[in-house]
């Protein structure tokens, strides 16, 4: 080999490409598309070649191929559709949503909207007159509630609030199948939580609609977001409604047991929660048994939630809350309305909860108001006189007692500051006083005789003439042509300046019948004139209100000392006016008003065919006067002013001045209830006059002259 000898060249197989024999035709499997036909040899792992494996027959393949794909392919299908129709439905839902949401306020902009306010107006005690304002009471936080209110509303409204995010499943769930395994029997269950509740009440309409369904789930959640659950709970009690005009639940509890919600009984609190599923239907005052059925139900929760103990809950069930009954005629009502009246006078816009106090005195208001409901009730059907209005005022002007009408609930309209009326001859002290001011004095003369004013002849009550009299005796029996004779002397345009200078507010007409009381006002403004009688002589301007101030004590408003329109009326006249007219309760028409101990003055009045009836009087300390009468300007039967109105008067000043010290009339404080000299006492002069006219004094007087006073005395 070394030497090359033994050599062998490789050799390898010719290509068939280079064989003389080749075969250029493409076989079947060399065509394009054609199936790869050549076997691959499996071999061991020395290499042998392995038997070949025996293949199932393709039918066979086929028909297990057929069976294990259609297998998975229909589950597959199920569950495909069903991930596809959820994501449809959960894009469907968003989209619901989104839209509904869309026809929100943007919720970065959302807020609560603020609670209208509420006045509350208290008496000069304390104690509550009435709420004003478009809820019916004050907020309160629930820390000034007992525990079992808010607990009440929970364990029957949504006893899982403190759990769920605003939207309660479970409770949708168990409404749901409430509803349907009672198959109509008993009312349909709710699942809307308190905090939806809470923001149907803030934000939509009461409507029943999906729409507003989906929105009052959207606000519910963001209100969950921006509050605690008992910032939540404090905002629903003070928004729900009760019925009856009541909002928020210190006015349900005011409206229904006339009292703060902050002292309700548990028995009290079930009842209240109870009433917001059905205000109309639920109200205690309307169906009491509906009503304790409903609070039994909530009693039962609450002590099934451990709310309340089983002592508590057999206390509640055995001692069932009682409403109130609405006492008298609620006048107090009428003095609540003319507060609102001259609040603004003193306030501004009004944005938070304010309380108001008030001169007026409960004792007097219902005293009042009992006086001349009474009055009425007993004796209008006789007399055909329907209504009545009474003011009293300290001889300050502080208001004590407004009464407006005979019942508030009939009607709201005020009489006692907006009913003008012609105040008859209680007008005639301005006439008297005017005439005092120019130089006359009590003891003048003047003659009781006939009037002809340009063919206009008035004449006294009972046609007749006197002759020559004192004034202070003219004025007690209240004759009509000596009035008209004074008037005429001062001039009624002087007449018109006294009664504006003393707090006449109305228009006056400045004519001779001026006098005898022609021209209309109210009785408060008539009664605050007659109060610079009893002060010695100043101009009042009727108060009400004392102060104002918010419910976190912040003052608004306070009234300054005085306020008054200043001195009206000079002491002396002051003296002989009051001289005159406590000689109405000493010879003239206010004698059956006497009361014992105390030194009176006042006037009647009546109108032309007894159309008007009236009694403005007083003491030292307190100023009262009385209106009878009819809206629609019926006549009354013969009512005067010193029968019915004089009757009402000396009632409430019985009650009014019952345990008080006398305090005696300014310029008259030497002088008893009866030291007033009567007619014909004033000096000889006077004697003399009356004796050339034929005039004869009381005492001497037979019985026709007698039976003339009676009747006279009946002005």
């Amino acid at each position: 080999m070394a030497n090359g000898r033994n050599r062998r060249e490789p050799v390898f197989e010719t290509p068939a490409a280079d064989r003389d024999d080749a075969d250029f035709r493409l076989s079947p499997e060399d065509r394009a598309g054609a199936p790869m036909t050549r076997k691959r040899v499996a071999r061991d792992d020395d290499g042998a070649e392995k038997p070949p494996r025996r293949r199932a027959s393709r039918s066979s393949k086929k028909k297990k191929t057929k069976r294990r794909g259609g297998g998975r392919s229909l589950l597959g299908k199920l569950i495909y559709a069903g991930v596809v129709l959820g994501l449809w439905a959960l894009i469907a839902v968003g989209g619901v949503v989104a839209y509904y949401a869309a026809q929100l306020p943007p919720i970065d902009q959302l807020t609560v909207p603020k609670r209208p306010p509420n006045i509350a107006i208290m008496a000069s005690d304390g104690s509550l007159l009435a709420n004003r304002g478009e809820t019916g009471g004050r907020t309160v936080s629930i820390k000034e509630l007992p525990p079992y209110l808010p607990n009440a509303f929970v364990a029957i409204e949504d006893r899982r609030f403190y759990d769920h995010f605003g939207i309660d499943p479970i409770g949708i769930a168990r409404a749901l199948v409430r509803n349907v395994t009672s198959r109509g029997r008993g009312s349909i269950q709710g699942g809307s939580t308190l905090t939806q509740q809470l923001a149907k009440n803030l934000f939509l309409t009461q409507e029943r609609t999906a729409s507003r369904k989906i929105q009052e789930a959207i606000l519910a959640l963001w209100l969950e977001r921006n509050y605690t659950k008992n910032e939540i709970l404090e905002l629903y009690l003070n928004r729900v409604y009760f019925g009856s005009g009541a909002y928020g639940v210190e006015a349900a509890a005011q409206r229904y047991y006339g009292k703060s919600a902050r002292n309700v009984s548990l028995s009290e609190a079930a009842v209240l929660a109870g009433l917001v599923q059905a205000p109309s239907r639920l109200a205690p005052n309307r169906n009491p048994k509906a009503a304790q059925d409903r609070a039994e139900l909530v009693v039962a929760a609450m002590n099934e939630l451990g709310f309340i103990t089983p002592g508590m809950t057999k206390t509640a069930l055995g001692a069932p809350a009682q409403p109130v009954r609405p006492r008298g005629a609620g006048s107090a009502n009428y003095a609540a309305d003319y507060v609102m009246d001259v609040l603004d006078d003193f306030v501004g816009t009004i944005e938070s909860d304010i309380v108001v106090s008030t001169t007026i005195e409960p004792a007097m208001q219902g005293a009042a108001e009992r006086v001349l409901v009474e009055e009425l009730d007993t004796k209008g059907q006789k007399f055909n006189v329907g209504q009545g209005a009474f003011v009293a005022m300290q001889p300050d002007g502080a208001l004590k007692a407004l009464v407006g009408g005979r019942n508030y609930e009939t009607s709201q309209f005020n009489r006692a500051t907006a009913a003008h009326r012609q105040p008859g001859s209680s007008f005639k002290p301005f006439v008297y006083l005017t005439a005092i001011e120019r130089g006359l004095t009590p003891d003048t003369i003047r003659d009781d005789s006939p009037v002809n004013y340009k063919g206009w002849t008035p004449e006294n009550y009972d046609r007749g003439y006197r002759g020559p009299m004192a004034l202070r005796d003219a004025l007690a029996l209240s004759l009509n042509t000596i009035a008209v004779k004074l008037n005429l002397e001062v001039g009624p345009k002087a007449v018109v300046q006294t009664a504006q200078r003393l707090g006449i507010t109305s228009p006056l007409q400045a004519v001779p019948a001026l006098a005898l009381g022609t021209s209309e006002v109210t009785p408060l403004e008539l009664v605050s004139a007659y109060a610079a009688f009893a002060n010695g002589g100043d101009g009042v301007i009727p108060y009400v209100i004392n102060q104002v101030k918010t419910t976190d004590g912040k003052v608004l408003y306070q009234r300054p000392a005085g306020g008054g329109l200043g001195r009206v009326i000079d002491p002396s006249a002051v003296s002989m006016m009051n001289e005159m007219m406590h000689n109405t309760f000493v010879i003239g028409t206010a004698q059956k008003a006497q009361i014992p101990g105390w030194t009176l003055a006042g006037k009647t009045g009546t109108t032309q065919d007894y159309k008007d009836a009236w009694f403005v009087g007083f003491s030292g300390s307190l100023v009262a006067g009385v209106w009878l009468g009819n809206d629609d300007g019926t006549l009354t039967k013969r009512v005067t002013g010193g029968n019915l109105p004089t009757e009402v008067w000396h009632n409430f000043m019985k009650l009014a001045l019952k345990d008080k010290q006398p305090v005696p009339l300014p310029g008259l404080e030497g002088i008893g209830p009866r030291d007033i000299p009567v007619a014909g006492a004033p000096g000889q002069a006077v004697a003399n006059a009356q004796r050339e006219s034929g005039w004869i004094a009381p005492t001497q007087r037979g019985s026709r002259e007698k039976n003339f006073f009676e009747k006279l005395f009946g002005l």
